[in-house]
């Protein structure tokens, strides 16, 4: 009876003890739900300084990415387009007299998105306005922004990474070999280099060729436009890269890439002086977080027309996927949405996506052909990448925008799935049979080889689906199949080469796309409508925690804080892993930071 008791009173202070602690969650998400909107605007002082810092990966859309529920002073990560309408906002306002650049951690984003927001300050710089920057230790990706700046401080102790662009891959098909793993690998395209990792040792010298041609241009234009900041020569810059001088901070200075070595309180000391300040005074430094938030965002509430601006970031996925990526039925419902909606007269897609699966660019590729049969002008504006997948549902548009750095093409497919036989049998001495109704009845598994004719059904499919994407290209971009097959086969291109090959129409940024979307429509007055709407994330967090949300949205998230630089390609490996059907898929992600 005494144990029966014991049993009881555990078993009612666990539940007592669970109710607590749901309880407590549920008051936590409460207060950041009340403190989220309560947010109001910020109220910019005069003989203010704008901060600028990116510590969080930069999206195209205003926290379309994946976000700790927890962490209150991150709850807001603006979006490219919110930080160039910033930065131009900044220019004429009264209030802001400089820009503070703090880029200690640099941040996450591409060389296009890079470039942007660089561009966004030079013209910034026009205004008259100041801009100083300083930094711990400038990467390479923070210096490009920097380099802007009238006045450059690197810490004494610091320096700047200077040493050039890379593509890294790593090959895993000794490793696979050794546990008894292979990859059965079936591709259309000489350059389609997507599997190479799984069937060669070393790129072949078709994927070194093509990252040669994508990786000299984009350098060079890097060089280039530090160059024109820092009265520089891009030979001169060249050299000091190739042979390593910027060692240290005292080199930065030597070599005219910074201005002066120095710590917080020197930069503190040099913004009160162009401030006309006191030293005993403080200086208002305002957050470009807060500061998006300090003025109303140019609308015409009276214009009857719309633009409706689709982000379509990240990888390509069918069914299910986790924020800031591309899945075929969320888009496609936005995009039939918009399509049935009178009021829209043109959909911009900003692209920034590697591709994925060919299924589910083929699904977003058709709402946007009945978009344009429905009457609607269709737009693209490429971003940091616009590959193979991310170019299949770009190629329709009536016009196609690319920056010059951006990475695009690679139209070409594949797909694969392992054979563990050998590990099974082998290794762990676990052997398969089966009993069959007919010849291929097992299907594709990974426990028995493909037979010949599986094999050739497979690579059939996958040229069938090449074909596919040819055709559509063609279409697109009114060239031939044939034409178009000499400068596809995976290849990879820049923004400027794609514009010389056909491949884009012209060389410009979102708004120039969303400009000539309204010249097109024949409309002047519009709105602009942002999609994906994005919830709130507290909200994607209860989701989560009730089964509503992503499957693997926690995993991701403590993965992402984890790894840090290091997770988008984990992320790009799980997926080629994991891969369902074939594929249109860049064969890398290439880091310049």
């Amino acid at each position: 009876m005494n144990q029966f008791f014991k049993n009881v009173f555990a078993s009612c202070l666990g539940v007592g003890l669970a109710i607590i602690g749901i309880a407590a969650l549920f008051v936590f998400i409460g207060i950041g739900l009340a403190s989220s909107a309560s947010d109001k605007k910020v109220d910019v002082k005069s003989n203010s300084v704008l901060q600028i810092t990116f510590s969080k990966p930069i999206p195209e859309q205003t926290n379309n990415l994946e976000m700790n529920p927890f962490d209150l002073n991150n709850q807001h990560i603006l979006g490219l387009n919110d930080i160039e309408e910033a930065i131009d906002h900044a220019a004429s306002d009264e209030k802001i007299k400089g820009i503070y650049l703090n880029l200690d951690e640099g941040g996450q984003s591409g060389i296009a998105k890079a470039a942007s927001i660089r561009q966004a300050l030079v013209k910034f710089k026009e205004s008259g306005k100041f801009i100083v920057s300083y930094s711990k230790y400038y990467t390479q990706g923070a210096y490009y922004i920097s380099s802007v700046a009238d006045q450059l401080y690197v810490n004494p102790l610091g320096g700047i990474d200077f040493h050039g662009f890379s593509a890294m891959i790593p090959f895993f098909k000794d490793m696979l070999d050794k546990v008894g793993v292979k990859m059965q690998v079936f591709y259309a395209g000489d350059f389609k280099s997507a599997t190479e990792p799984y069937r060669l040792n070393e790129m072949s010298e078709q994927n070194r060729l093509q990252l040669r041609e994508y990786l000299e241009p984009v350098f060079t234009n890097y060089l280039s436009e530090i160059g024109q900041s820092r009265n520089k020569s891009p030979q001169v810059l060249r050299a000091l890269a190739d042979s390593l001088k910027i060692q240290s901070a005292e080199d930065a200075v030597t070599y005219g890439l910074a201005d002066k070595q120095g710590y917080v309180d020197d930069v503190i000391a040099d913004l009160k002086e162009r401030l006309a300040i006191d030293k005993e005074q403080k200086i208002n430094l305002v957050s470009l977080d807060d500061y998006a938030t300090s003025y109303s965002k140019k609308k015409d509430y009276s214009a009857k027309n719309k633009i409706a601006v689709v982000y379509a970031e990240g990888s390509i996925l069918a069914n299910n996927g986790d924020k800031g990526t591309i899945v075929d039925d969320e888009y496609v419902k936005i995009l039939r949405k918009i399509r049935q909606d009178e009021k829209f007269k043109a959909i911009v897609l900003r692209v920034n996506s590697p591709g994925g699966s060919a299924l589910a660019s083929d699904n977003i590729w058709r709402e946007l052909v009945l978009a344009k049969e429905a009457g609607q002008k269709v737009v693209v504006s490429m971003g940091d990448y616009a590959a193979s997948g991310g170019y299949y549902i770009s190629c329709m548009a009536d016009k196609i925008y690319a920056e010059p750095n951006t990475l695009t093409g690679s139209i070409g497919v594949f797909q694969m799935m392992p054979n563990a036989s050998e590990l099974f049998n082998d290794k762990l001495g676990i052997h398969w049979d089966s009993v069959k109704t007919t010849a291929n009845s097992t299907g594709i598994n990974p426990f028995f080889d493909l037979s010949p004719q599986e094999k050739t059904v497979l690579q059939a499919s996958t040229n069938r689906i090449y074909e596919t994407f040819l055709q559509k290209v063609a279409e697109g971009r009114n060239m031939t199949r044939d034409d178009v097959h000499k400068i596809a086969q995976g290849r990879i291109w820049t923004g400027t080469k794609a514009k010389e090959l056909g491949l884009v129409d012209d060389i410009g940024s979102l708004d120039a796309a969303i400009s000539e979307a309204a010249k097109l429509s024949g409309i002047e007055s519009y709105r602009i409508a942002e999609y994906p709407i994005q919830k709130e994330p507290l909200q994607s967090f209860i989701e989560d925690i009730t089964g509503e949300g992503d499957d693997d949205g926690f995993e991701s998230k403590m993965l992402q804080k984890e790894m840090g630089t290091l997770y988008p390609f984990y992320k790009q490996l799980k997926e080629i892993i994991g891969t369902q059907g074939v594929q249109a898929r860049l064969p890398v992600l290439i880091n310049f930071n």
